[in-house]
């Protein structure tokens, strides 16, 4: 592997694969199944300091590098796609933006509870009318005294049904066009005017709760603007540089589960003799997604370092989060491949993983959307 880990990442990778393996392995199917959120999960993330991850030591988090974090996402996504959006979007959306833009009466009141896993995180940019077109963003919050009225709706809220803390971007300087009258907001769950509506019933990632939210005349204290008025689309934007990472590291772990499952069975199913993993055919697949598998892993590790020496990185990220989605979808459909027949059955692992991968591809920023970050950049 060119980059190269250090102990205490190493560290990292070992115990959350070992706690992945024997706490949440077990459960993947019946939550995919059910589509139920793994609410008895949560306790458990968080006594190994996984929802702290990206929060300072002094808040109760564990402080951990990007590198570290994008480690932690693989190897939970590894046994279960559901579980690794679960920490990466309390943790990169809701928990990121409040550690680098929050004022430190903001840090002390949330990220304890945050870090504990008394509360789970959520972040609400997407709208019914404005999806990557973050200029179009309805939701409003007009002033009013000491607080910011809202009112709108957000979509493709994921830990939308038990997140209790809420990133929000609103149009509050209604007299200003385009991205630049956004602002954002800490919204709490228990707040009058706040509604979160039924969850999605999808087709991967089914044990995450994905909500809508709904906002009728929301009154949230001034206090709980984040960062200053009209800096929303800056927030939102180095919010999802990071949260990108994380999604590739999401792709890269899904992909490495089917990966593995697919080894195993070429080895064990026989035909025409002998085990399939000795027919070049299978071979080359194999060949092929190892290759995409160390490709993507070093797009992740190369934007996760870069943000951890606070570099830029939001061409890495997009570049990591392109090619890692797009190798989920191959890597996942090359392990359907070889199982033939019954990869294309709950029986087996790779079909759940096959249709957790695809969202990797469109959420956080479609590839179309990352292509357009990685043009303009080589353009300007």
């Amino acid at each position: 592997m060119p980059f190269q880990l250090t102990d205490e990442q190493l560290l990292t990778r070992d115990a959350v694969r070992q706690f992945a393996e024997a706490e949440i392995a077990p459960i993947a199917a019946e939550i995919d199944r059910d589509h139920r959120p793994p609410l008895e999960s949560i306790p458990k993330l968080a006594e190994l300091g996984l929802l702290g991850l990206v929060i300072p030591e002094e808040y109760g988090g564990t402080g951990a590098d990007s590198v570290s974090f994008a480690i932690a996402i693989e190897e939970l996504s590894r046994v279960c796609g559901t579980h690794g959006v679960l920490v990466e979007a309390h943790s990169s959306l809701c928990t990121w933006p409040i550690v680098h833009h929050g004022n430190a009466e903001q840090k002390q009141k949330y990220l304890p509870a945050l870090a504990s896993g008394e509360a789970i995180g959520a972040f609400g940019l997407t709208e019914p009318g404005a999806g990557s077109d973050a200029a179009h963003t309805a939701t409003t919050a007009q002033r009013d005294g000491d607080d910011f009225v809202l009112n709108g709706q957000k979509i493709f809220i994921t830990n939308g049904g038990f997140a209790k803390t809420f990133v929000v971007i609103a149009r509050s300087l209604l007299d200003v066009p385009g991205v630049k009258g956004l602002s954002a907001f800490i919204v709490e769950r228990d707040t009058p005017g706040f509604q979160v509506l039924e969850p999605e019933r999808k087709m991967g990632i089914r044990g995450s709760s994905t909500t809508p939210l709904a906002f009728s005349d929301c009154r949230v204290p001034a206090a709980n603007l984040l960062g200053r008025e009209g800096e929303g689309f800056k927030i939102a934007m180095q919010t999802l540089d990071g949260g990108r990472t994380g999604i590739a590291a999401q792709a890269v772990g899904i992909a490495q589960g089917a990966f593995e499952a697919a080894c195993a069975y070429a080895k064990e199913r026989v035909q025409f003799g002998q085990p399939i993993a000795a027919l070049q055919a299978i071979q080359w697949m194999i060949a092929d997604m190892a290759v995409d598998l160390e490709a993507g892993r070093a797009l992740v590790y190369q934007a996760a370092d870069l943000e951890s020496r606070q570099e830029p990185h939001s061409q890495a990220s997009a570049m990591a989060k392109l090619f890692c989605g797009e190798m989920a979808t191959r890597v996942t459909g090359k392990a359907i491949q070889i199982h033939g027949g019954v990869g294309y059955t709950e029986a087996y692992p790779v079909e759940r993983m096959y249709r957790d991968a695809k969202i990797t591809e469109i959420y956080e920023g479609t590839s179309e959307i990352q292509r357009l970050v990685i043009a303009r950049q080589y353009l300007r």
